[in-house]
């Protein structure tokens, strides 16, 4: 069993930055790929990033390649996403997700067995 919560959601403005959070509890926490979604209102949740459990293996949505950086802290069981030149388009509910995985890093919602509560990203123009 795998509990996350997810902090570091806020008001930015357009071309801002953000670094969220996800702690991870349970004792083999580690060994999870862990994956960050997002969802905007009136919009089916979307993949945005996930890391392998090593860190040695990353993905990201087109979307938010190049702005967005996933890593992890395995000695304090968090995983981080730092949000740079946020966009309008970037507002959502973040979430972030685990799933123990090998080899491809799993993108699909319906892959993933443990979510966060979400937080709130709001970018404004």
């Amino acid at each position: 069993q795998v509990q996350l919560e997810e902090s570091g959601g806020g008001l930015v403005q357009a071309g801002g930055s953000l670094r969220l959070s996800c702690a991870a509890s349970g004792r083999t926490a580690s060994s999870y790929t862990m994956g960050w979604f997002r969802q905007a209102p009136g919009k089916e949740r979307e993949f945005v990033t996930a890391i392998t459990w090593s860190g040695g293996s990353t993905d990201y949505d087109d979307s938010v390649k190049g702005r967005f950086t996933i890593s992890r802290d395995n000695a304090k069981n968090t995983v981080y996403l730092q949000m740079n030149s946020l966009k309008p388009e970037d507002t959502a509910i973040y979430y972030c997700a685990a799933v123990q995985s090998w080899g491809r890093i799993p993108t699909r919602r319906a892959q993933y067995g443990y979510w966060g509560q979400g937080t709130q990203v709001t970018v404004s123009s």
